[in-house]
């Protein structure tokens, strides 16, 4: 089951998925008969009513009843409108790297403590590795990572966490951890596998192309940045406590963490083809919304076919409604 993620990234939520595929499919229309299928209070159907309108999933006939807008146009509508506020957050994320950048021009060849407010310099990896090591060890509620290649070769058997980066501690320790994974680095032997291990563990993991930088940030109170080149001996790491650089590398991860995929949804793969010819053909007829008996004919097969495939399809995405499929088909531009 999806816990919304997908949902989410379209501005809803499960609630909201459910209501609109009972009205699809006709199991109820008025609040109340809503209420009693779903065995949700009033109130929360006409909370995800409001927000389906608004979102442009339902409209309202004469009398008020509210009737479900076609899945495929309504989708699409909300997938442009992600897309505009993706491209202010793009215009946003470049401003931040470029706050950063002009802040960071004020260092001086003397290092500062960042404990105190200001930007420490670390150089070596020893060193670099043991201040990583002691700022995670003071984390209390949370650590978030921006990884990206390259690697160090040290870390070759570990390409899953930066120097001295134990992610299994800081889950056992209750610590929150959130991590994007730059795409590239999928491709290591054992990645995935070790990725989905610690996901298990509670580790809060997505995946996105061009990570901008490395970053660790712990407690929202201080920030990390490993060096780009972890192999050259010579390169230094920055501990950040300055207030106004990190008042923009916190923005930064997450307006990356707004835009990537959750770990473990499909096409999150190095290599990964999610979906079939015949499975986008599937997800296609149901973003329009057919029912079951029109799928089978345009199929050209049974109805207990086509259900079972619809069944299979699900399966195979993690999505507990067809409208949870559909808008992950939407978002990943498995629809043509």
């Amino acid at each position: 089951m999806i816990e919304g993620e997908e949902l989410h990234s379209l501005g809803l939520g499960e609630v909201e998925g459910r209501v609109y595929e009972a009205l699809l499919k006709e199991q109820a229309s008025c609040t109340a008969q809503l209420a009693r299928l779903l065995e949700l209070p009033v109130p929360r159907i006409e909370e995800a009513l409001t927000s389906l309108s608004a979102s442009g999933f339902t409209v309202p006939d004469p009398d008020g009843t509210p009737r479900p807008a076609a899945p495929a146009a309504a989708i699409r509508t909300l997938i442009h409108r992600r897309q505009a506020e993706l491209h202010i957050r793009s215009a946003e994320l470049e401003r931040l790297m470029m706050s950063a950048d002009r802040i960071a021009g004020r260092l001086t060849a003397g290092s500062h403590s960042a404990s105190e407010g200001g930007i420490e310099i670390v150089t070596g990896p020893r060193q670099i590795g043991e201040r990583a090591e002691s700022l995670l060890a003071s984390a209390e509620q949370e650590v978030v990572i921006l990884d990206r290649p390259p690697y160090a070769k040290a870390d070759a058997d570990h390409p899953d966490r930066p120097p001295a980066l134990d992610i299994e501690a800081l889950l056992a320790r209750g610590i929150t951890v959130r991590a994007v994974i730059d795409r590239e680095g999928l491709g290591f032997p054992g990645r995935m596998r070790s990725l989905t291990a610690l996901a298990a563990r509670g580790l809060r993991a997505r995946v996105t192309s061009g990570v901008p930088t490395k970053l660790i940030g712990i407690d929202r109170r201080i920030t990390l940045l490993p060096p780009t080149e972890s192999a050259d001996p010579t390169a230094s790491a920055l501990v950040v406590g300055d207030a106004l650089l990190r008042n923009a590398l916190l923005p930064l991860f997450e307006t990356v963490w707004d835009r990537s995929i959750p770990l473990g949804s499909s096409g999150t793969g190095p290599t990964s083809d999610p979906v079939s010819g015949q499975q986008r053909e599937l997800l296609g007829l149901l973003a329009a919304g057919l029912k079951d008996e029109a799928i089978a004919r345009r199929l050209g097969v049974h109805v207990h076919t086509a259900r079972r495939r619809i069944t299979r399809l699900l399966e195979a995405l993690n999505a507990e409604t067809r409208f949870q499929a559909g808008a992950q088909a939407a978002t990943r531009g498995w629809l043509a």
